[in-house]
C-alpha cells in the first residue's frame, strides 16, 4: 500500500526543484512583457495556441488579456487558435490536423503580432508547422515548453523551458509564466500607451524629429501660417 501522502510529497518535490532553474527566468519574462505591452498598445495582436491541457491555457491567458488581470483597463487584442472551433475542425477536415494552426496563422497573422505557443513535450507538429508558418508572414514566434532542446524551441525566435521531466509540473509553471507575463504587460502597459499617444513626425533631411502639430493651421492673407488650437 502507497503511504498516505506520498502522491502530495512525490508532486511537490518535483515542483520545488523545477522552481530554482524557473527563478532565473525572471528577466526574460520582464522582458517578454514590456515587448508585448509595446505591442498591442500600437494595435498588434497575440497569437496563442496548444493542445489539450495546454489549448486551455493558452485560452486562459487570451482570456486574461483581452479582460483584465488586476486593474482596469482597456482590452488587449490577443486569440486562442483552438477556441475557434468551426475553422479548426473545417480545416482538419480539409487539410489535416497538422495545419490547424498554420492556416489560422496565416489568416489573422501580420508583422508585428506575436504568436506564442504552448507544449509541454515540444514536439507537436502542428505547433512547429504553426511557427513555421508564422516566420513566413513575419510574425515573431515564442515558445513554452519542457526540457530543451525540442523541435519546438528550435521553430521559434525565444523560447521559456520549464526544467522538468513531469508534464504536470512543466504546466503548473506554464499557468505562473502566463500570470507574470499579465503582471509585467500590466506594469509597462502605461508606458507603451503613452508612447503610441505622444508620436514624432521626421522631416525629410532632419536629423532631430519634429512635435507633432495640432490643431488646424491658418494661412492668412499675407501666406503666413497660423496654428489655432482645436
Amino acid at each position: 500500500m502507497m503511504p498516505t501522502g506520498s502522491l502530495l510529497d512525490t508532486h511537490l518535490t518535483n515542483l520545488a526543484a523545477a522552481l530554482v532553474p524557473y527563478r532565473r527566468c525572471e528577466r526574460q519574462l520582464a522582458r517578454w512583457g514590456a515587448d508585448l505591452a509595446h505591442r498591442l498598445a500600437a494595435g498588434g495582436r497575440l497569437l496563442v495556441a496548444g493542445n489539450g491541457g495546454s489549448a486551455a491555457e493558452a485560452q486562459h491567458l487570451t482570456a486574461e488579456l483581452v479582460g483584465k488581470l488586476h486593474d482596469d483597463r482597456q482590452p488587449l487584442s490577443a486569440i486562442a487558435l483552438h477556441a475557434e472551433t468551426s475553422a479548426l475542425t473545417a480545416i482538419a477536415n480539409d487539410y489535416g490536423y497538422g495545419d490547424v494552426y498554420a492556416r489560422q496563422v496565416r489568416a489573422h497573422g501580420r508583422p508585428g503580432d506575436i504568436l506564442l505557443l504552448l507544449s509541454t513535450s515540444g514536439t507537436s507538429p502542428n505547433l512547429v508547422a504553426a511557427a513555421q508558418a508564422a516566420r513566413d508572414v513575419g510574425v515573431t514566434t515564442w515558445a513554452l515548453t519542457g526540457v530543451a532542446p525540442n523541435p519546438l524551441a528550435d521553430a521559434c525566435d525565444d523560447v521559456l523551458a520549464v526544467a522538468s521531466p513531469d508534464t504536470q509540473v512543466v504546466q503548473e509553471l506554464h499557468l505562473v509564466t502566463s500570470h507574470l507575463l499579465c503582471e509585467y504587460l500590466e506594469q509597462e502597459l502605461p508606458a507603451a500607451l503613452g508612447a503610441v499617444a505622444d508620436p514624432v513626425v521626421v522631416h525629410p533631411g532632419s536629423a532631430e524629429p519634429a512635435p507633432v502639430r495640432t490643431g488646424v493651421e491658418v494661412v492668412l492673407g499675407g501666406g503666413t501660417g497660423q496654428q489655432v488650437d482645436a
